[in-house]
């Protein structure tokens, strides 16, 4: 089974995103309830060229276990060779991401691609499952297009060929992130009498509300959050004290600071000043959406050219605004 002696008996997991989920964000999320980490979605071409910055994404800190390491490909033996490079590592599973749908990906028949062809999705996942020991789980959507939504038959077969887990977001490759995700096929997935492996839901969780009323609905056995945390690791504790039925704690502007400088910070030392200065931009409205009239802040903030202005920036914003 899926690292059940980890995990709770119903999880908070931060869904991986590419120049999202770097490890200063993982451990920020750990740090506000995350309760499962993933990295960044590595190419397994990518690692068998040897590519340093795709090897370097699957680096980890022992604080944020249990964390999964998410491999994707389309080629058999890159995807075996890519396994053993990550079972190297030693993380606590690995993944395998058949569900991104942007083109670059899906279109060379990786991420949710691979849905055009699900005996070759099953084939990929079993080969990964044959070259590593330890536990392997599958993130995926609910088909291709609207057309054909075959993950009902996909959970049980990758489940009979081994995966310890599987993620489901509610949407087809072709309808992206647009629309409102059809989580009706996931509670179905759960539902099925013949399924054993724990099932995760994702898809439109942006409130801690939704996750109390998404966990009764389904009963999966976890929810994945990943564009609703962007900026707001604070989704993650708030949904732990939704999920005790306790009240909602309001989070300071002088903690938002805070959070946003030790984020920068740690991206700095991760990446470099300017890299950590273009990447923190997406970041910025999460961290201070609370906030009225912040949107001159935002544009300074997103133009700064140097660390130590965002700090003074940052400084202004903890003197000018309270919550």
């Amino acid at each position: 089974m899926f690292l059940k002696d980890k995990l709770k008996p119903f999880s908070l997991i931060l869904s991986p995103m590419e120049a999202v989920t770097n490890p200063p964000f993982r451990k920020i999320c750990k740090d506000y309830g995350a309760d499962v980490l993933i990295t960044e979605f590595i190419s397994a071409d990518a690692l068998i060229r040897e590519v340093e910055a795709s090897k370097k994404k699957m680096f980890f800190v022992e604080a944020e276990r249990p964390v999964g390491i998410q491999i994707f490909g389309n080629n058999e033996e890159s995807l075996i060779a890519a396994t053993e490079m990550a079972v190297a590592a030693n993380p606590d599973f690995i993944d395998i991401n058949w569900g991104c749908p942007v083109r670059k990906v899906a279109g060379k028949g990786c991420g949710s691609g691979i849905l055009n062809d699900v005996p070759k999705m099953i084939y990929l996942t079993k080969k990964v499952v044959e070259h590593s020991h330890l536990p392997v789980s599958v993130k995926t959507r609910l088909g291709y297009d609207e057309n054909e939504k075959p993950v009902v038959y996909i959970a049980e077969a990758l489940q009979d060929i081994g995966i310890s887990a599987i993620s489901i977001h509610g949407r087809t490759r072709a309808a992206m992130y647009k629309g409102k995700a059809d989580w009706t096929l996931i509670g179905e997935v759960k539902a099925n009498p013949r399924m054993q492996i724990p099932v995760f839901g994702n898809g439109d969780i942006d409130s801690a509300e939704k996750v109390v009323e998404f966990k009764e609905r389904y009963g999966v056995d976890g929810i994945l959050i990943g564009r609703a945390a962007i900026g707001n690791p604070f989704i993650f504790f708030h949904a732990q004290q939704a999920l005790k039925g306790e009240k909602r704690t309001p989070i300071s502007v002088s903690e938002r600071v805070r959070v946003c400088k030790q984020h920068l910070e740690g991206l700095i030392q991760w990446r470099s000043e300017k890299l950590a200065l273009f990447e923190m931009r997406k970041f910025y409205s999460g961290y201070f959406y609370a906030i009225n009239n912040f949107k001159p802040y935002r544009i300074r903030l997103v133009t700064a050219a140097s660390f130590e202005e965002v700090y003074k920036i940052l400084n202004e914003i903890e003197e000018d605004f309270t919550i």
